[in-house]
């Protein structure tokens, strides 16, 4: 099997997430997904995180586009777990019961990345989700680039130096990219890497390799 058409049967009601640091191309491969997943019959939920609901862009807004300074990192943990119980509520549940195939841009992986790069620890986090009633993803598909490429990008592509957290130095990002790089050695849930420095159809061939390895075993 080599493509998603053969395993189409496999995948209604699963959740399947992409992720990774800014700028790693992760919209563009969001259409893509979307459009193969699409043209493989299936019906997709397509979300972002944090976000895709009222209350969640409402906190997406203080945590990316606030005027604040600084906000704690437990404060930032809580704030995106929030959003995320609610886009599960409202959105992530109802969508997986009815058989769609939810894909969303982000998830726990990146508080996992981003708090964690700032010092909360990680098994904090899973167990936080954990006591919310968190439905964990099906698969993460993350994003892997090593470098400052995509940083940059994204400042370029948002303007005024970037939202709050693609302000921060370039010593956070680094680690930021080495949370994301050891994520399989931590996260409760399937989790692949993909290196986001090839070309961007090599990149979703990847992508798509990733979920026929997964859910056509």
């Amino acid at each position: 099997m080599s493509d998603l058409e053969s395993i189409a049967t496999y995948l209604p009601g699963r959740f399947l997430v992409l992720d990774g640091g800014d700028g790693v191309g992760k919209t563009t491969q969001m259409d893509l997904l979307t459009d193969r997943l699409e043209l493989a019959g299936l019906t997709v939920c397509r979300l972002r995180d944090p976000g895709s609901t009222v209350v969640g862009d409402r906190i997406r807004d203080i945590l990316l586009h606030g005027s604040e300074d600084h906000i704690d990192p437990s404060c930032e943990m809580l704030l995106f777990m929030a959003s995320r119980a609610q886009m599960l509520a409202e959105k992530i549940a109802p969508a997986l019961a009815s058989g769609q195939v939810v894909l969303c841009d982000r998830f726990v992986s990146s508080t996992i990345a981003y708090q964690g790069a700032s010092g909360v620890d990680p098994q904090r986090i899973i167990d936080l989700w954990d006591r919310t009633g968190g439905v964990w993803p099906d698969l993460t598909v993350v994003l892997n680039l090593a470098d400052d490429t995509g940083l940059d990008r994204a400042r370029a592509t948002t303007g005024n130096g970037g939202d709050r957290m693609e302000r921060r130095d370039g010593e956070y990002h680094a680690r930021v990219n080495k949370m994301f790089a050891g994520l399989p050695n931590v996260y409760p849930a399937p989790t692949r890497l993909v290196d986001a420095s090839n070309p961007i159809e090599t990149v979703h061939e990847a992508i798509v390799e990733a979920i026929v390895e997964e859910f056509g075993r």
